[in-house]
């Protein structure tokens, strides 16, 4: 097995849609399944992002970003984000999603996702074809009814990641 193939092998990881925004105010989104807390004080979250990528250039001028986390109703709003350049396309509209302003950052919130995190960045590092950004969160969002100590899978089940480009629609069994 080619070690590239080798990355489907571990458990799924989530799929979120990180939004970010230009010095003039035109937002973005990206769809991605790097994504992943790595500290719990202070609260930290790491997304990895091709440094080709419009949402790059935009994390790294403004250095927030927003954590959406889509249900699985979200599919083809997920592919929309994940297949289009912000540079060329207004992806809300395409992907019929709705900005709304977050509390702290400037990138706004996605009013469908069930859950939003807004993150300040803290440290960048370039590894392999990504750069990390890790994210300080700064307040996180989330309907009361979705969340007992964590988000309610069966509630709100979310997409699913499993490198590449294989996603699914999350299974509560």
């Amino acid at each position: 097995m080619e070690a590239e193939s080798a990355l489907r092998l571990g458990p799924p990881t989530s799929v979120v849609l990180a939004t970010c925004i230009s010095l003039d105010g035109k937002p973005n989104v990206i769809t991605l399944g790097m994504y992943m807390p790595v500290s719990i004080r202070p609260p930290l979250v790491a997304i990895g992002v091709a440094p080709e990528r419009y949402s790059h250039a935009l994390i790294r001028e403004t250095g927030e970003f927003a954590i959406n986390v889509p249900g699985k109703d979200l599919v083809r709003a997920m592919e929309i984000c994940g297949t289009l350049s912000g540079k060329e396309h207004d992806k809300f509209s395409e992907a019929k999603l709705t900005p709304i302003p977050g509390k702290y950052v400037k990138p706004p919130l996605i009013k469908e996702c069930v859950a939003h995190m807004e993150c300040q960045v803290v440290e960048e590092h370039v590894v392999g074809d990504r750069t990390l950004f890790i994210g300080e969160v700064l307040v996180g969002h989330v309907d009361e009814h979705l969340f007992d100590k964590t988000l309610d899978l069966e509630k709100a089940p979310t997409i699913l990641h499993k490198a590449g480009e294989f996603f699914w629609p999350m299974r509560i069994e």
